[in-house]
């Protein structure tokens, strides 16, 4: 006899991922952000439209857990030494920018002769911005260690506090209760508990994180991980305070140790997937039939909230000293309604107690004005350095003046020209040696806790993480990376690794070593430029290309060989005369700012001419040579059109490279490498 259980829930998780899967598809091909999609996918779905999913608590459960990742993997980002830089933003910034946004939507429903209590519970629901998608869209794109990331993470951990003491205040203001002496309880819990996760950050959990990453079992680091983040998240629900706060601050534990790159990358699957069910959640909340209803209404209290969320933010900012430029990014930035604005409308809801005190006109207003915002928040980001720059053009750009020039310095990046040296078994910690002789900048990525705990004792870059996964290659500065040595002994993953680096950045030149000349050719085909196998050769001919292509002189690679030959390391058979890159002389920096780089079949510059890529109108780099057929062109006119399969030697700085990269990018992404991009 067989036995079926019943999941009564099961045909609408289906409804959900399905429709989620192909609204995101769609976005991704009209070049929409995938939350856009997810928002767009809530609103088909929910009851208010075709109502293919009507248990709203089991996706509001989902939704939770992908705030929980969320915020967790935001808190890895972020050290404790980060978050002190910024603890004056924090406090005066996003104290100021929630004590303003209130103030003004009490002054406004003032006129309207709205309740006090009413009133300024709405300016707290106005108040907060989106967390999850701001901090969403500033990592996805690599924003979050910016001026303008910084500055909005600064504001939104205010908000994510105030939100404990703003859910506190509800049942006073709807005038269930006369406590404030509750509020006060609750916030010295909050206090007390993030003693203990700073402590537990500083000794615990890098101790335990140690131990479990010399087991070398990826399945057993992941599962601590998840224990390190739900354990904390739990631990601030029994001490009533924010599930979101407790997720952020467990994050915060873990980014204090050798690990969280490591962790990081681990996690990011699971919190895109419970992600995308938290922003499907927010658009289930939308009736389509008032927003029908009630266009000009809506469009008129958006343009409100996003004028005045914009002001008030960039005011605040401007007090502390920052320039115009970054205030005013960092405002529009900002200028959104949160998702924790539903977690105290729905308190206030159930307390009696809606926006504005309109009633059910007043809470549909507000979502559908919150989901409206939310849409255009890529929007918004895309386009707030401009408004930055416009604004800095105008007598606004005398305040905080003094500030520019140092804000500019923390924008740019430690690495750049660049080698990832992937693996420090012996041919690895060969090159490290000659690159820290000759003064070649250099990141390694190692997946052996010890040679990190190694490496870093030494002073050497270390990442501890798998360089097959995006994230780490990012944290190793890929996209402005000259070159990627990989020398690990893994037949298995290093063909990954060199797809990666190619798709990530399309100009990085990757040497691959191989133990064996049958694996050669399929190392070649996956995009290798080089490839050196030790049956044939050894570490003399990996640094020996590696040397040429920052252009050190004949005599200092000569001498490295021989030092390394002192040391009885065994060379092979091979001649190290042979270089990838044609040596070109005369470069400022020692050649670090030249590129090799492979016409793919597919790519926008294939039957491009320069002139119509406008390399050097667009992005200052210098075309010197195209290398065709065995024959070298020098200096091709701007009609010289490219076919696949030409190397192109160019010369420019790092950022432009990286800025550059899709005009040689393939077409399409390797299926191997497809959910991990």
């Amino acid at each position: 006899m067989v036995f079926a259980v019943s999941l009564p829930f099961l045909n609408e998780i289906v409804a959900l991922f399905l429709v989620s899967v192909l609204i995101a598809y769609i976005c991704y091909k009209i070049k929409l952000v995938p939350i856009a999609g997810f928002l767009i996918a809530g609103v088909i779905i929910g009851p208010n439209a075709l109502g293919l999913v009507q248990d709203i608590e089991l996706v509001d459960m989902l939704a939770e857990i992908g705030i929980i990742l969320l915020l967790f993997t935001i808190g890895i980002e972020f050290s404790l030494e980060k978050l002190a830089r910024i603890r004056k933003a924090i406090l005066v910034g996003g104290g100021l920018q929630v004590g303003l946004s209130i103030a003004s939507v009490v002054g406004i429903l003032f006129l309207f002769e709205v309740d006090w209590k009413v009133a300024v519970y709405t300016g707290c629901l106005v108040a907060l911005s989106s967390t999850a998608i701001i901090l969403g869209l500033l990592s996805e794109q690599g924003k979050t260690d910016t001026p303008t990331g910084r500055l909005s993470l600064a504001v939104l951990i205010f908000q994510d506090l105030a939100i404990i003491a703003m859910v506190l205040l509800v049942p006073i203001l709807s005038g269930q209760s006369d406590s404030v002496s509750d509020v006060f309880i609750v916030l010295g819990k909050a206090v007390a508990l993030i003693v203990i996760v700073i402590i537990a950050a500083r000794k615990v959990v890098p101790w335990i994180l140690e131990k479990v990453a010399q087991t070398r079992r990826q399945e057993l680091f992941l599962l601590t991980v998840m224990a390190i983040c739900f354990g904390t998240a739990a631990l601030t629900n029994l001490a009533e305070v924010s599930l979101a706060l407790g997720a952020f601050l467990a994050g915060l534990v873990v980014s204090e140790s050798h690990y969280s790159d490591h962790a990081l990358s681990e996690i990011l699957p699971l919190k895109t997937i419970f992600n995308a069910v938290f922003f499907v959640s927010v658009g289930m909340l939308l009736d389509l039939q008032f927003v029908l209803d009630y266009p000009l209404l809506l469009l008129s209290v958006a343009v409100g909230v996003l004028v005045l969320k914009f002001v008030l933010s960039s005011i605040s900012l401007l007090v502390l000293g920052y320039p115009i430029r970054i205030a005013a990014a960092t405002g529009l930035v900002l200028a959104q309604i949160g998702e924790f604005s539903f977690v105290l409308e729905r308190a206030g809801r159930t307390a009696g107690l809606t926006p504005g005190g309109y009633g059910e006109i007043g809470s549909q207003t507000f979502i559908a004005v919150s989901v409206l915002l939310m849409l255009l928040t890529p929007l918004f980001l895309k386009v707030s350095p401009k408004i930055g720059d416009l604004l800095s053009r105008t007598p606004l750009r005398k305040i905080g003046a003094k500030l520019e020039e140092s804000i500019s310095e923390e924008e740019k990046t430690d690495l750049e020209d660049h080698v990832i040296l992937v693996g420090y078994g012996p041919a690895g910690r060969n090159l490290a040696k000659v690159f820290k002789d000759t003064g070649i900048p250099f990141i390694v990525v190692e997946m052996n806790p010890k040679s990190v705990n190694e490496m870093r004792d030494e002073g050497i870059n270390a990442v501890y993480g798998d360089a097959s996964r995006t994230h780490i290659m990012e944290h190793a500065g890929v996209h402005k990376a000259k070159l990627c040595v990989v020398v690990i002994n893994d037949p298995r993953i290093t063909p990954r690794i060199i797809k990666l680096a190619n798709y990530l950045n399309p100009t990085i030149e990757v040497i691959a070593r191989t133990r064996y000349m049958s694996e050669a050719e399929f190392l070649k085909e996956a995009g290798a430029d080089q490839v050196v196998p030790a049956e044939m050769e050894t570490t003399v001919r990996l640094f020996s290309n590696v040397l040429k292509s920052y252009m050190i002189p004949q005599e200092e690679i000569e001498q490295h060989i021989s030092e390394l030959r002192k040391e009885d390391y065994q060379v092979l058979r091979g001649s190290i005369q042979e270089a990838h890159l044609m040596v070109l002389q005369g470069l400022d920096e020692e050649g670090l700012h030249t590129r090799a780089v492979m016409v793919k079949k597919g790519s926008y510059a294939a039957g491009k001419s320069l002139s119509e890529l406008m390399l050097r109108n667009k992005y200052q780099i210098t075309v010197l040579t195209v290398h065709r057929n065995n024959n070298n062109i020098g200096n091709p006119a701007g009609e010289f059109t490219l076919k696949a399969g030409d190397r192109l030697v160019m010369v420019g700085l790092a950022e432009r490279f990286a800025d550059a990269a899709e005009i040689f990018r393939e077409s399409e992404m390797p299926e191997e490498l497809k959910g991990e991009v």
